[in-house]
């Protein structure tokens, strides 16, 4: 498992019943997590002191409750970069911490590739790996079908002194957004894919990651510029297991630009327990090792 173990101002406390508790930055907040299927005893205090417990309805969704007052939002840094954190009605504040150890990797592989880089990060949310990218010298193109995440990563870049880079923010279709920049002839050095599981589009059509990822890493795979960097492609679906996503992109990137492929579990230390927890997946295509 790769670790995203520099955070100085998240932690997860500990992890129960479906459960973690997490602090960001000052605050406390208790959301739940498919991964966590033990039963442990919750035996720090702070489990009692959450400023806010995510609790999920039975009739799908779920809200916040608050025991104590907090900002509708906040900041926390991580190394040069920061993000506005705000608890949303999905559970979700509008970060993925574990992401981290690839923001590392794409500052790391950028700065030493000597040469300009330019970046497609696709559902790219928040703007996490875009500002990381951004940070290292990389032209980015940031892409998201919603308008209010393009906002919000935009925001991100103000909040990191990065909004005078060189970012396209798009908000559109990403399927539809890459087979137009094919037929315009634009290619990427690098490509970093963090597709949802499950989703509807904008007619109601069903997404579904495990049933449409190949055709879209195939066509993303067009996109590349004839001596790219790397691929990467990230997921949170349990079905789809480390070795899948590394079969899909040697069936595809590496098959037609050779290099190699590495896929591992992300995830992030669990204080209490001196354990990991595991966040989803990354596999990584990279030009050479």
């Amino acid at each position: 498992m790769r670790v995203a173990s520099d955070w100085k101002q998240y932690e997860i406390l500990d992890t129960s019943q479906g459960e973690k508790l997490e602090k960001w930055g000052d605050t406390l907040l208790i959301r739940p997590d498919p991964q966590i299927i033990w039963d442990t005893k919750r035996e720090i205090p702070e489990w009692t002191q959450a400023h806010a417990h995510y609790i999920r309805s039975s009739k799908g969704g779920g809200n916040w409750e608050h025991s104590k007052k907090i900002k509708d939002s906040w900041t926390i840094e991580y190394k040069e970069l920061t993000f506005k954190i705000q608890p949303t009605g999905f559970k979700h504040t509008g970060l993925f911490p574990e992401q981290a150890v690839n923001w590392d990797l794409f500052e790391k592989e950028i700065k030493q590739a000597g040469r300009p880089i330019h970046v497609l990060n696709l559902f790219a949310y928040t703007g996490g790996a875009t500002l990381a990218c951004a940070n290292a010298g990389a032209e980015v193109c940031h892409v998201d079908a919603s308008k209010g995440m393009v906002s919000w990563a935009r925001e991100n870049a103000v909040l990191s002194k990065l909004d005078d880079k060189p970012i396209r923010w798009i908000i559109d279709d990403c399927e539809k957004f890459v087979a137009r920049e094919i037929k315009r002839g634009k290619r990427y050095d690098v490509v970093i894919m963090d597709p949802p599981s499950y989703g509807r589009g904008p007619s109601g059509e069903i997404w579904k990651l495990e049933e449409q990822i190949y055709s879209l890493v195939s066509l993303c795979s067009r996109v590349l510029s004839e001596q790219p960097l790397m691929f990467v492609l990230n997921s949170y679906t349990t079905g789809l297991s480390p070795s899948v996503m590394a079969y899909l992109l040697n069936a595809t990137v590496r098959k037609k630009f050779g290099g190699n492929v590495s896929a591992d579990e992300i995830g992030l230390p669990v204080k209490a327990a001196d354990c990991y927890l595991p966040c989803g997946s990354t596999a990584i295509w990279k030009s050479s090792t």
